[in-house]
């Protein structure tokens, strides 16, 4: 694009941005005005494929013209209540009559016509010596929930109407102020004697059924999103190959029904060699993701091969008996999404094999980025087998995962597995390379500076493209949010403010370049109550920061619960919030896993090492943040005497101690406890003391970031004292209601 010449080539830059959502300015958190540069605007506008041959002008002037050949919009949402509804619609301005179809998502037909020059006009523009109005048509059309089609003829595309629920999923339990409360762990940070060194599925089921005992209806979880088999280092839950397919580790292979029939297989697990290799895995302090992966797949291959031999025909593409079956018709459902899946891991493993340095699907050659490309389908044909393996492991995954989810609700719990959904994945994974077109190439999801980080945030994340998703109908996302609700009670939105709006980072740049790029919240939190009322599964948005109030408004109407931290839950004043201010409609925690545990925080360990790595621009900062926190530790210590949960003896003696005593951490958990929000979590962390933070943003390699382990095994930590006594005063703040079923 060419240099902007003057103030009215500088309006028209400004007028495309608008046109892609690309905001030129934005508000930062101490209130001050942030423009954004030219350079970066022009190089987001080009993660729009506005071209740089292209003058403003004519990039505008082709985006218009774009726009209204369209006729119809991709996508309106509609209330489940609403009696009328409309959308626009842009047509010559000769055409006398609009015949419009509707088909309903059942397969129902509603077809009708409209005299067009009857219908309000908006506005009118010439193309090519055609005149074009925008008019609004209107439908006295009451539709049942779902996705239906528009069409209106001699007008190319189609409009899907997503007819939502007026809110999202709740339990009765969490009906009319009913309040429950759970534990939030990393599973892979669960220790067992059983597990291979990383927590696993069993795990998670013995530990719904011992947290069930004490009284917990949900169990929060990390994300399970599928990462990166061929280097499983790359650990990070929030950096997955793809958000709609499990991470295989959390497998327990001795659980596979196929492990107690294969001779072999347990030959070679029961050999002193691989126990001393598993016992090695168990007794690590940190989860060693690379030897973890190497045990694990070892014995997959060979359980995978016993499975074509014993259950498959001899060519594998059929069913030889019940389990066979069984995993087709797995496979059947997933569909699309996890043949893909499986071909990408299966295309990674192949490249990988034959140079170690290849990550992920840019390194590959370039005749196979295009999972429809004749190269890729080559691939496919000549290696099925391979193929077919990934899709066994996702079966395998899936079908563990859900006998955890069964097990909570055979035990009553109201909600059970609360999953988590990254807000992006890994550029070279899974998700960016079968979803191609609804990612942005190079830009990066990120956060503006704040006082956390003063030079921002980069997460080197792409953002999904809101054009993209519209003009597909939103059906990744669709797909996505699907597979993550299903079999769960609840699920976490991470960042959900992106369902508004996400920080663009500019390729090559820094976060002081970035824009605010805008979505269709009406449209995305649309679709999120449709699928949580269908799949049973209440919404939590991860809302900490700064939300826009049009945002906080939305999640509101749409009951998309909170999520609320008591670090953060202050007053102007700077003292905490009593238990009363706390809103109903939120989950309440004391942390998260970026964050300091209790302990840690209480301790001041968390700044201490910020300081030690060099995340502190200067030693001042640092003074002034150790002082702020003592000052912290006084005002929280007080906020809880003042809820009465403390002495003012206990009170003088927790503030002279550096650290914290089981009474006073059960007092905290009483103090959130006593807060009229629907959910309230436990980390494992803090019942166990630990100082030590899951993630430290910003860091990589200088910590062992998502590789911590609890430091006493499962069936200890649930039968000790401190979670025996936090458990008997959660359950009496907090009594259980029996309930499942929710309001729609």
């Amino acid at each position: 694009m060419s240099e902007p010449r003057a103030n009215g080539d500088a309006e028209t830059l400004n007028k495309l941005c608008a046109h892609f959502g690309i905001a030129t300015h934005y508000d930062d958190i101490w209130g001050t005005r942030r423009p954004v540069l030219r350079e970066g605007l022009v190089a987001l506008l080009s993660e729009f494929d506005v071209g740089f041959e292209l003058t403003a002008e004519s990039a505008l002037d082709a985006v218009r013209r774009s726009a209204w050949r369209q006729g119809l919009p991709p996508v309106v949402a509609v209330s489940e209540s609403a009696r009328e509804w409309s959308l626009p619609l842009r047509t010559p301005a000769s055409s006398n009559q609009v015949r419009w179809r509707l088909r309903e998502e059942t397969g129902a037909l509603h077809e009708g016509k409209i005299d067009a020059h009857s219908l309000s006009e908006l506005a009118r523009i010439e193309l090519d010596g055609v005149v074009w109005c925008e008019r609004r048509l209107s439908f006295a059309l009451r539709l049942p929930k779902g996705y239906h089609r528009l069409s209106v003829n001699g007008l190319a595309g189609e409009t899907l109407v997503v007819v939502a629920p007026e809110r999202c999923y709740r339990p009765e339990a969490l009906q009319n102020g009913g309040r429950i409360w759970g534990a939030a762990v990393q599973l892979y940070a669960l220790r067992t004697k059983r597990n291979w060194g990383i927590g696993d599925f069993t795990d998670l089921t013995e530990l719904v059924g011992d947290l069930a005992e004490r009284g917990a209806d949900i169990i929060g979880l990390n994300p399970l999103h599928a990462l990166f088999p061929h280097n499983p280092a790359h650990a990070s839950p929030y950096s997955p190959s793809s958000r709609q397919h499990l991470n295989v580790l959390y497998i327990d292979v001795e659980a596979v029904d196929d492990f107690a029939a294969s001779e072999s297989t347990k030959r070679l697990v029961s050999s002193p060699e691989f126990q001393a290799r598993l016992e090695r895995l168990r007794e690590a302090p940190l989860v060693d993701h690379v030897g973890v992966a190497a045990a694990k797949f070892e014995v997959l291959e060979g359980l995978f091969a016993y499975f074509r031999e014993h259950h498959l025909s001899k060519d594998g593409g059929s069913a030889s008996d019940g389990t066979g079956r069984a995993f087709f018709a797995f496979v059947a459902e997933r569909g699309l999404g996890l043949y893909r899946h499986a071909l990408f891991e299966a295309l990674q493993a192949h490249f990988h094999a034959a140079d170690r340095s290849v990550w992920g699907f840019p390194a590959w050659p370039e005749a196979y980025r295009d999972p429809a490309g004749a190269s890729v389908e080559s691939f496919a044909n000549q290696y099925p087998e391979r193929v077919q393996y990934y899709q066994y492991l996702q079966w395998l995954a899936a079908g563990q995962l859900a006998r955890a989810g069964d097990r909570g609700q055979a035990l009553g719990l109201s909600v059970g597995l609360y999953l988590d959904l990254a807000v992006s994945v890994d550029r070279a994974g899974s998700d960016a390379w079968s979803e191609r077109a609804c990612f942005a190439r190079n830009a990066s999801v990120g956060a503006p500076p704040d006082e956390f980080s003063l030079n921002g945030q980069s997460w080197g994340l792409p953002p999904l493209r809101p054009d993209r998703l519209r003009a597909s109908h939103y059906r990744f996302f669709i797909d996505t949010l699907r597979a993550n609700m299903r079999g769960a009670g609840a699920l976490r939105i991470d960042h959900v403010m992106g369902l508004m709006r996400l920080f663009w980072i500019p390729p090559g740049r820094t976060p002081r370049d970035g824009a605010y790029v805008f979505y269709e919240p009406g449209e995305m939190l649309a679709i999120v109550a449709l699928e949580s009322q269908r799949n049973r599964c209440m919404v939590i948005g991860e809302d900490l920061g700064t939300v826009a109030e049009k945002m906080r408004a939305a999640l509101t109407r749409f009951d998309v619960l909170s999520y609320r931290l008591i670090y953060f839950e202050r007053r102007e004043s700077g003292d905490f919030k009593p238990p009363e201010d706390y809103p109903e409609s939120a989950l309440v925690a004391i942390g998260t896993h970026d964050l300091a545990p209790l302990a840690g925080w209480w301790a001041g360990q968390d700044l201490r090492l910020r300081l030690r790595l060099g995340l502190f621009p200067d030693q001042k900062l640092f003074e002034k943040q150790l002082l702020n926190r003592a000052e912290e530790r006084v005002r929280l210590i007080l906020a809880v005497q003042h809820a009465g949960l403390l002495s003012a003896a206990e009170a003088v003696e927790a503030l002279g101690r550096q650290n914290l005593r089981a009474r006073v951490v059960e007092a905290i958990h009483a103090f959130l406890a006593k807060t009229p929000s629907a959910v309230m979590l436990v980390n494992l962390e803090d019942v166990l003391g630990v100082a030590e933070q899951t993630n430290l943003p910003g860091t990589t390699d200088e910590q062992p970031n998502w590789r911590r382990k609890l430091p006493v095994d499962l069936q200890e930590l649930t039968t000790r004292k401190k979670m025996q006594t936090l458990s008997r005063i959660l359950a009496a703040l907090r009594p259980r209601r029996a309930g499942g079923t929710g309001h729609s």
